[in-house]
């Protein structure tokens, strides 16, 4: 009865909304139309763009900047990435509050953000998920969005925890003009482990026939070393974006991206032990033979004519020695210790993380007045991905997305205030093939001192095409309308109001031919899903240049695997859909002309249905935080930046559940002799019936980091980033506890004339620290040690 009176007051709420929302442009829709007052552009010298001083559109679709928007957000423009000598996702850790990722096998392909796998978007369209698919590129930005929590309904199904969105570099010079002349600049950046880097862009005016258009164009080519072994990255990025006028109202912009990748993953260190993470203590030995056909790698066969590798203890703290009698062939022969190197991890001498990925968007935009606009988005993400690694785990993906979206925005302005309101219809197209084979995946045969042999190195399904543990292929078709409003009232109050529904229809099918064990698979499933969105947001202009506001939303989303992949059995318990509700409360304020911007929230995310999640990629979570952020252009020399961050995430499923499943690490086998287990991955229920137990792993509670650059009038410019991070446990098991720990990068930069010269030392200090690798299943087998101290050097010509 409680819940009907609180859907009740929900929709009267909502409705009173719409009503105000239908009157206010109702009663200034036959008002003659007036041209928008334009805003004065405040320029901070010194800045670095990091202040939030520009409109931000990729929230919630209106021209806004973050002091305005009422949610959680930071910006991160390509002139901080660069004079801190950010080149990977994990760098941007220091420039915002709210994101620490693990590793996932050691690829940055999106930010954990508020403790949960986060998403990419492209220019505001949201690309394929890539948890760890290939290191997403930087370098061609010009600016990074991040926004904390779910996104607005206008962007479509979407995660908890929130998203990156990654603007390109802009064909025009500002305010819609284009540049009267090319500028460009060639950058070369070689470093530590025998890092090189070539990359040059240029923009420009150009013409065709009678009209004009602005180009911007990015190329940039990688032949780097590593400091693991086995391990090095070739890649190459293209970017091109152009924009045209093709009549005074109608404008054209269009342009892509091309990103060939070719590395590898990284597991990490195998056995695990609490002595390994602290002082590098391991447990050496060889597993017992099981190659009978001297090919040098272990079929599946090879396996399961021996016996079970894979023993399930339900209850861990009961396991002893005479457990594992029954499978001796899980023992290790010639058993010791050594002092093992951060150098050496689980990567073999021919695993491959192979990706080509095309990003493609062309917009037209109709601006008949200055109160109407009608944009028509043309969107295209696909990926061609293979992995392999020779412990066990291969995988494939071959998937893309096609989707078009028009937002139509009528803006009304009079003495009340200033009124918005766009709808957006849309229809995305999801296709997918994707294979993977973790049926036999052995971390701990391979004595990493020794690195792979033919008692540790298997055979790969994506190398014979063959014995896959899942191959499925499919679609999804998602037709979406969205409608959102902004009342922005003179007096101060502005009120945001949205709402989405999609309807969403799927077809998933399993090869049973590709698969190893197909006795019980449903070859094929479909089904259809209606699913809502919505938001309501306030924010309040006080004196003094507070701004305090509020956020409630509830976004669904598709739960989807690594591959953008949906499988027939979720299809069939109608767990491929779901929801979360979040709130949020914060104040920020501007001052001092601009020049210092500070913010603060708190905030609440819940998933609404506990037994729907993707280990992967969407966990059914409730995370709760604390984030807050400083920024201060002190003067034109100084610009300075701390970020405080709180978060405690819950996994729901887990803790509904009382416990999991999960791989053991030595450590959860208090008592039995770890050589006896080695040669296989034993698995057990681990206890999650407490809100302590069920938190996720690898997630520090306290983040602290800062930032300062000073840049003197010569050319000389210095940076120093710090962050600080609280101690976690490595795997939901809480068996294993890595290290608290402090990051420091330190850059120097000359500039003279059109030469730039920078220097950077990342991990100054040369700290020993560790990340916790996909904490759920494996955190208590195996962990990523970090890199060391390393410095990089480059050479930038400016024309």
């Amino acid at each position: 009865m409680m819940e009907s009176n609180e859907k009740l007051r929900l929709r009267r709420v909502t409705l009173a909304a719409v009503l105000l929302a239908g009157s206010v442009l109702s009663t200034t829709a036959y008002a003659a139309d007036e041209p928008a007052e334009e805003k004065k552009e405040i320029v901070v010298q010194g800045s670095l763009g990091a202040l939030p001083l520009k409109d931000v559109g990729t929230i919630f679709g209106f021209n806004k900047n973050l002091v305005e928007t009422p949610r959680s957000a930071s910006t991160i423009s390509k002139e901080q990435m660069e004079r801190f000598g950010a080149t990977e996702i994990y760098d941007l850790v220091a420039q915002s509050p709210g994101v620490f990722t693990n590793s996932f096998f050691g690829v940055g392909g999106a930010l954990d953000i508020r403790g949960t796998p986060g998403e990419i978007y492209f220019r505001g369209m949201r690309r394929l998920d890539n948890p760890g698919n290939y290191p997403t590129p930087l370098g061609a930005s010009d600016r990074i969005d991040i926004v904390r929590g779910p996104s607005s309904p206008i962007y479509g199904p979407s995660k908890t925890g929130g998203y990156m969105n990654f603007v390109p570099k802009s064909a025009r010079a500002g305010k819609g003009k284009f540049l009267d002349h090319a500028e460009g600049e060639v950058n070369y950046t070689g470093g530590s482990w025998s890092k090189n880097v070539l990359s040059a862009s240029i923009r420009g005016p150009g013409h065709v026939g009678s009209k004009e258009f602005g180009y911007s164009l990015y190329g940039e080519v990688e032949d780097s070393g590593s400091y693991y072994r086995n391990m090095g990255t070739k890649q190459t990025i293209l970017q091109a974006s152009f924009e045209m006028d093709l009549t005074p109202t109608l404008r054209l912009e269009f342009g892509g991206m091309y990103h060939n990748y070719k590395g590898q993953q990284n597991g990490g260190w195998n056995r695990l032990t609490q002595a390994l993470v602290n002082n590098g203590t391991y447990i050496t030995g060889t597993a017992k033979p099981l190659d009978t056909n001297g090919d040098g790698l272990i079929q599946a066969s090879e396996f399961t004519s021996v016996g079970n590798f894979n023993p399930f203890f339900p209850n861990p703290t009961s396991v002893t020695n005479a457990s594992f009698a029954a499978y001796p062939w899980l023992a290790l022969n010639n058993v010791g210790t050594a002092t093992l190197s951060r150098k050496n991890v689980l990567t073999g001498p021919n695993d491959k993380l192979w990706n080509k990925a095309i990003t493609l968007y062309a917009d037209l935009i109709w601006n008949p007045s200055d109160t109407l606009e009608i944009k028509n988005q043309l969107f295209y993400d696909g990926y061609d991905n293979i992995n392999e690694n020779a412990y066990g785990f291969s995988q494939f993906h071959n998937s893309y997305v096609i989707e078009d979206k028009i937002v139509a925005t009528k803006t009304v302005e009079n003495s009340a205030g200033k009124f918005q309101l766009q709808l957006s219809p849309s229809v995305r197209y999801t296709d997918f093939l994707h294979g993977d084979d973790f049926t036999f995946e052995y971390f701990h045969r391979v004595d990493l001192t020794q690195g792979y042999t033919a008692l540790s190195a298997r055979r790969l399904s994506t190398q014979c095409d063959c014995e896959y543990s899942n191959y499925v292929r499919g679609y999804y078709t998602d037709a979406a309308f969205a409608a959102l409003a902004d009342l922005d009232f003179k007096f101060g109050l502005d009120i945001t109001l949205g709402g989405r529904y999609d309807s969403i229809n799927v077809r998933t099918s399993n090869d049973l031919s590709k698969l190893r064990v197909s006795a019980g698979v449903t070859p094929s499933a479909s089904a259809t899903n209606g699913i809502w969105s919505w938001t309501a947001s306030a924010n309040y202009k006080l004196p003094f240049g507070l701004v305090p506001y509020g956020t409630v939303s509830r976004q669904s989303t598709v739960i989807a695997g690594q591959g953008a992949e949906i499988y027939t059995s979720n299809v069939l318990g109608n767990a491929w859909t779901t929801a979360s509700r979040m709130w949020e409360a914060g104040i920020k304020g501007s001052w001092l002309g601009g020049r210092l911007y500070a913010a603060i929230d708190t905030y609440n995310q819940k998933r609404t249905d506990f037994s729907i999640q993707s280990s992967t990629v969407n966990q059914s979570v409730e995370t709760r935080g604390i984030e807050a952020e400083v920024r201060w252009s002190v003067d034109k020399h100084l610009l300075i930046s701390g970020n405080y961050t709180k978060t405690k995430v819950y996994n729901l499923s887990f803790l509904n559940a009382g416990s999991t499943f999960s791989f053991l690490g030595i450590e959860d086998l208090k008592g039995v002799d770890p050589s006896l287990i080695l040669g296989g991955q034993p698995g057990g229920l681990i206890s999650t019936n407490t809100m302590d137990k069920s938190r996720r792993a690898g997630i520090p509670t306290n983040t602290y980091s800062a930032t300062a650059t000073y840049a003197f009038d010569n050319g000389l410019a210095f940076a120093v980033s710090a962050s600080a991070f609280d101690s976690v446990f490595s795997g939901q098991s809480q068996a294993v506890r890595l290290p608290a720990y402090t990051l420091v990068d330190l850059s120097a930069s000359y500039k003279t004339g059109p030469w730039l010269f920078r220097v950077v030392v990342k991990n100054a200090t040369d700290a020993t620290y560790f990340r916790a690798n996909f904490t759920e299943l494996f955190g208590s087998t195996i962990v990523l040690p970090e890199k060391p101290r390393s410095v990089q050097g480059s050479v930038v010509y400016k024309f």
